[in-house]
């Protein structure tokens, strides 16, 4: 009968449905029953059924064949193995049904997979030879059935099924296990999801067992190297991630095979294990760095692998781990320090992003010593390194200083990092400076705040910077003030086209060019720019709005964006000429001051005075705010003077001018002279009140104050001669040299006043210098220094007459600098009295009542005083070379602040190209400086001075006229004649002598011999072989002065022959000699 249904259609099916009810309904105690339908069960088991070619009687038969496993279990009826792998391979095919759960048959396909695993049929397969094929089979289809539209019980009995098949067997096969772990694979993964949380529960469920079996798998591919055992050994690395994320005990005997792969000879492999053990230590919950350390250190150790790539994944670990894992950020702290000095570029890079990246997430999870790390890259040697480095440092001072995203303490961790940006200003790069103008505008100070938002913050960053960074400040200002004043230039020349000669063209292109990253490119940028200004008036008359003085935040942020609108090309995504303006615009730009900024910030110092500030919240005292205040207003004075003017700028002013502390009233009365020219016409109330204060400042303020006041009078009043005056007449007739420290503030103010006003009180003056400056103070010693032995004291310590008689040799300077002739010889008789001076070392009367530090004092103040009077042309020809020595022999002073202070002043004017070359020649005397951060700075000195006069010949063509007062070749036979007059060269025979002679000149010729330009070493040897043949200027008679001179032009032709094998050519040019110092013999030029 059942044969008879099965080979009829699916009316008949009911038929076959009745047998699966009936062996469904029978149990395993039914003893007759089991008798009874023993035939039957064996039929089913026939090639007839197990080939049927209808589907729906294969699953009536695969539902009979189970239901007979479960009644006749544990012994099966079927006794042939042959016959049995048949039918439990049948019953697997039927198992393919389970996919369509939309089917109507499914409820009978889920019943078939629920009597399976219940009974654990399979099991019956381990004593056939054959049965991993069955469960290999088994476990396919299981995995490729199972689908998101499956509840929890049908996963639940393919994981009852397989698990059994696992953890009662004798050990998984290769082939098993890869029908498994293939479900992990991630290309596998990303297509049948529910296989792999199949194979995931399965692995966790069975882990004591399979873990052997896996062990065997990757000891078999990583430590042997027999790929051929499974298909997926070219995904061990994404197996073993996959199985340590699903239980890590699966993987108890693999780590000890990693750490083996972590030290393989080939670098691609060990790469690889880094790429896995990265996300091994790195993943959140991961406990392996603490659970396996042998494993971590030998980690640790690929981040000094010799393979780039190694150490470069090794640096990107470092983010994820520190983010999820800070308990170890102290070992990796060493290994990334190491890194942050890594000879590759990019490694230095990614050390900046891991630890930044950190930062960004939480601060705690990095160190103090990780961000020094980055603090160090800001002057990488590498522009890419640099700008990380600064850019992430600034993103982290807004986030947790500027917003205060995690409180004061975070604040405080970061604070130094406003200090940091800034002094990157001092790098020689464009690149560094343009960025760190971009960092302030945007991280330290955003442009984007509102105006009394973006005061407050600006208020309080000046009040807490330290100097250095203060000064930093200030100069990235002048800079871009500099920046304005040339665009204004160039705006000047388009209005006069018929002026516009090739030079002035020139040398305004020259100096756009070095405020520009790229030099090469910005040369055609600026031509282009220029051309593009000439054919575009509304284009210049935005750029007029942009840099006019009047121009207000708002109205700037309009005119950049319509520049950029004009100029840029749809048609043209990457526009570099585009970019370039951007740069110029963002540098000329006020996006931070205009008027209504300026009243801002004085309302913020207005608080101050009140007490009714934040002063304290923001961490700064109410008197640090104030002055600090006053410091910006100051220096804002200077680039944007229309800003302040207002009654209520300068009402608020006058109230600082009236305070106690000293400093803030200085600078109050130096933004009055540099933005107060208009008070007189329009501000007469503000006139009438200042005056006064001014007037009793000059006469008893502080020595700063009376300075700042005399100009300001003289800057910004009509009627100066007659204020002046006032202030002068009483002064010169008070004047005491019995009470000293009344002296200094009139003496400060008659100087000034002599030099502001020659005309009207040098006549005047020279009555007070020869009666009471010469004769009745500097000649005369009152009181007696103490005998402390001390050759230096802090100011507070000076005695008052040695403050007054230093400000009496200023005064002598200022009045002889305000005349600018020497028509009365009273610059010979001051020149001689500053040269008694040093001679006496200071002791003037040679009496001995002074002390070893006024003594320091009074030799620094004759010093300086010639050296001032040098940068005045009419003085500088009547300086004899005695005169010129012993000025220079102040740099060899014996009092170590003296050295300092009177080097930073000769650089000072150097570089300002105010003195003579001849002066840059003293800085040879500085090899001589016992002390090593003397001779550092006289060498950074001596290449900027070289520097800015390479760079001025360079820009100014024009210049070839002064050449022999700029080419700082020309220095090397001043300073050949100053080292024979050395009083420490005595014996031209001395080997010691000699040799400190030696270090002398190349400490000079060593900075001017870096670069051979335009032959310049032969041209160097040709001067000292000309001065060979002349005489001693200063003693042409005298054998041993030329004998010195000759022995010190022999030293220096031996220095340049031994340091450069170039100084033989022919010299491009006959040198010119100083005839102040050299005789004329023949066929030598001189000048």
């Amino acid at each position: 009968e059942v044969q008879k249904w099965a080979a009829q259609g699916d009316e008949t099916l009911r038929c076959g449905t009745m047998v699966v009810k009936t062996f469904m309904d029978m149990d395993q105690d039914s003893e007759d029953e089991k008798q009874q339908y023993l035939p039957l069960a064996l039929h089913l088991a026939s090639e007839f059924f197990l080939r049927n070619p209808n589907k729906d009687v294969r699953l009536l038969v695969a539902c009979c064949l189970a239901d007979i496993f479960r009644i006749y279990a544990p012994e099966a009826p079927y006794t042939s193995h042959d016959k049995l792998k048949d039918i439990f391979l049948f019953i697997t095919r039927q198992l393919k049904g389970l996919e369509d759960t939309k089917s109507p048959q499914f409820n009978r396909y889920f019943y078939l997979l629920e009597n399976l695993a219940w009974v654990k049929s399979y099991n019956i397969c381990f004593e056939l030879e054959d049965c991993n094929e069955i469960f290999i089979q088994l476990f396919r289809t299981l995995f490729s059935v199972i689908n998101n539209s499956h509840n929890q019980k049908v996963q639940m009995h393919m994981l009852d099924l397989m698990s059994s098949i696992i953890m009662e067997g004798d050990g998984v096969t290769q082939e098993l296990l890869d029908s498994i772990l293939i479900n992990l694979i991630p290309a596998h993964k990303n297509l049948i999801n529910k296989a792999f949380d199949l194979a995931k529960d399965l692995l966790k469920r069975t882990v004591q067992t399979i873990e052997p079996c896996i062990a065997n798998f990757f000891n078999q591919v990583l430590v042997l190297g027999k790929s051929s055992v499974s298909d997926l050994s070219e995904h061990v690395f994404d197996l073993i991630q996959e199985l340590f994320a699903i239980d890590p005990h699966l993987l108890l005997s693999v780590m000890p095979q990693l750490e083996f792969k972590l030290k393989s000879n080939d670098g691609e492999e060990r790469l690889a294990v880094v790429r896995l053990l990265a996300k091994l230590f790195g993943s959140k919950d991961s406990d392996l760095a603490t659970q396996n350390r042998p494993l971590w250190q030998c980690f640790l150790g690929r981040f000094n692998d010799i393979h780039v790539p190694v150490r470069l994944e090794s640096v990107k670990f470092a983010s994820h781990c520190l983010m999820n894992h800070p308990d170890l950020a102290k070992d990796l702290t060493e290994y990334l320090k190491v890194r942050s000095h890594d000879p590759e570029e990019a490694i230095r890079h990614d050390v900046i992003v891991t630890i930044i990246t950190a930062g960004k997430r939480d601060l705690s999870l990095v160190n103090d010593q990780l961000l020094g790390f980055v603090r160090e890259r800001t002057l990488d040697k590498r522009w890419r390194v640099r700008k990380e480095a600064m850019m992430g440092l600034a993103q982290l001072y807004k986030k947790y200083c500027l917003h205060a995203e995690a409180g004061k303490d975070a604040a405080e961790k970061v604070s130094w990092i406003k200090d940091k940006l800034l002094h990157i200003y001092y790098q020689n790069s464009i690149d560094d400076k343009l960025l760190v103008e971009k960092i302030f505008a945007q991280y330290l100070v955003p442009h984007n705040l509102e105006t009394e938002e973006r005061m407050k913050c600006l208020y309080y960053l000046y009040a807490s910077l330290d100097p250095n960074a203060v000064k930093a400040l200030n100069e990235m200002w002048k800079c871009q003030n500099m920046l304005r004043s040339h665009v204004r230039e160039l705006l000047d020349l388009h209005k006069q086209p018929t002026v516009r000669s090739k030079f002035i063209l020139y040398s305004t292109v020259f100096n756009y060019i070095e405020n520009l990253p790229d030099p090469g490119k910005a040369q055609d940028f600026v031509k282009k720019f220029n051309q593009v200004l000439g054919d575009d008036e509304k284009l210049r008359s935005q750029l007029e709005l942009l840099i006019s003085p009047t121009c207000s935040c708002k109205q700037a942020d309009v005119c950049v964006r319509e520049i950029a609108r004009k100029l840029a090309n749809p048609k043209q995504p990457t526009n570099p000429f585009l970019e370039m303006v951007k740069f110029l615009l963002e540098r000329i730009a006020p996006v931070h001051i205009d008027s209504e900024a300026i009243s801002a910030l004085v309302k913020l110092m207005n608080k101050s005075i009140e007490g009714t500030a934040d002063d304290e919240e923001e961490g700064v005292s109410p008197d640090t705010a104030i002055r600090a205040g006053l410091e910006l207003l100051k220096v804002l004075s200077f680039t944007h003077p229309t800003s302040f003017h207002s009654a209520e700028t300068y009402e608020s002013l006058l109230q600082c001018l009236r305070m106690e502390d000293d400093k803030v009233a200085e600078a109050a009365i130096q933004i009055f002279r540099n933005t107060g020219h208009k008070i007189e016409t329009d501000l007469p109330q503000i006139r009438s009140t200042l005056i006064p204060i001014l007037h009793q400042k000059a006469k008893r303020g502080t020595p700063h104050q009376a300075k700042q006041a005399v100009h300001c009078i003289h800057a910004i009043f009509s009627n100066k001669e007659v204020q002046l005056a006032q202030i002068f007449e009483p002064l010169s007739r008070s004047l005491n040299a019995d009470v000293p420290e009344q002296l200094i503030t009139p003496l400060v103010s008659l100087g000034h006043i002599s030099m502001l006003a020659p005309d009207q009180f040098a006549s005047p003056m020279k009555s007070v210098v020869a009666n009471f400056i010469v004769k009745d103070l500097l000649m005369n010693d009152r009181s007696t220094g103490e005998k402390n032995g001390k050759l230096w004291s802090p100011d507070e310590e000076v005695s008052p007459e040695v403050l007054a008689k230093v400000q009496a040799i200023k005064l002598l300077v200022r009045w002889l600098l305000g005349m600018k002739n020497n028509q009365s010889k009273s610059a010979n008789s001051t020149l001689r009295l500053l040269s008694a001076m040093l001679v006496s070392e200071g002791d003037l009367t040679e009496q001995k009542r002074i002390s070893k530090s006024d003594m320091s004092r009074l030799r620094l103040a004759a010093g300086s005083a010639i050296m001032k009077l040098a940068q005045e042309p009419c003085y500088h020809e009547i300086i004899t070379p005695e005169q010129f020595q012993l000025c220079a022999l102040v740099i060899n002073d014996e009092c170590y602040q003296v050295r300092q202070i009177f080097a930073q002043k000769l650089h000072k004017a150097l570089v300002k190209l105010l003195l003579p070359l001849e002066y840059m020649a003293i800085f040879a005397l500085c090899a001589k400086d016992p002390v090593k951060e003397r001779r550092a700075h006289a060498r950074q000195c001596l290449l900027k001075n070289i520097s800015i006069r390479r760079e001025y010949i360079k820009q100014n063509p024009m210049a070839n006229e002064k050449l022999l007062s700029l080419l700082p070749e020309y220095v090397v036979p001043y300073m050949i004649h100053l080292l024979a007059h050395d009083p420490d060269f005595t014996k031209p025979q001395d080997v010691d002598q000699l040799r400190d002679v030696k270090e002398c000149l190349w400490f000079m010729l060593e900075v001017l011999m870096t670069k051979n330009e335009n032959n310049s070493h032969a041209f160097m040897k040709k001067m000292a072989e000309n001065i060979k043949l002349t005489r001693d200027a200063q003693s042409p008679d005298e054998p041993k002065a030329n004998e010195k001179l000759y022995t010190v032009c022999d030293v220096a032709l031996c220095v340049i022959n031994s340091k450069s094998a170039l100084c033989n050519a022919d010299s491009p040019k006959d040198p010119v000699l100083p005839t102040k110092f050299f005789t004329q013999p023949e066929k030598v030029n001189f000048y």
